[in-house]
């Protein structure tokens, strides 16, 4: 099923499937080496993670400017990481926020909703789910740090971000964002 077709929350995977113990032929081993043939899956992983759309009101021209960040594969995104344990997922959103964007005085306004994404990890099937909030850059003169593996930050006018964005789910976030930006709805 196509995953951008697929409602929210309607893919059902079990939380842990048994993997396999086997040996491995040499016939199999030589034509997955030859044929650069991936490994099956063995494992499916569950990573909560949580980020923030992160944003800021110019005060001349009363343009939303969203933050977004450029990954070490150029692509633009936003802030975002790992829940660690015991921390909420509002929590780490703030957190990582200051790790990877180097700013400190924001404030989570409301959750704007949940993506689902998956990817492969060698012989794993890794499933992501990433809380996002609505969060408010609170101090103009605070200007954002890139960490090492990053390609850049920088706030960008919010059509240019909807250009920039990566991410399909996210962007349609953003909308959403938007919508409460300017309508101060933000419970």
């Amino acid at each position: 099923m196509n995953p951008k077709n697929r409602k929210q929350g309607s893919l059902k995977v079990p939380e842990a499937l048994p993997t396999k113990q086997y040996r491995e032929s040499p016939l199999k081993k030589f034509t997955s080496t030859v044929f650069h043939k991936k490994p099956a899956i063995q494992e499916i992983v569950r990573e909560p993670t949580a980020g923030g759309i992160v944003f800021r009101v110019d005060k001349t021209s009363n343009d939303i400017e969203i933050l977004l960040i450029q990954d070490s594969k150029n692509r633009w995104t936003i802030p975002k990481g790992h829940i660690e344990p015991g921390e909420t997922a509002k929590q780490t959103a703030l957190r990582e926020i200051g790790e990877e964007a180097g700013l400190f005085h924001i404030r989570a306004l409301t959750w704007l909703g949940k993506i689902h994404f998956k990817y492969r990890r060698l012989d794993q099937l890794v499933l992501m789910t990433t809380q996002i909030y609505l969060v408010q850059a609170l101090d103009e003169k605070e200007t954002p740090t890139k960490e090492k593996w990053m390609n850049g930050i920088k706030w960008f006018s919010f059509t240019d971000a909807l250009n920039a964005i990566e991410y399909e789910d996210i962007e349609k976030l953003m909308l959403i964002a938007k919508k409460k930006i300017r309508s101060g709805e933000f419970n």
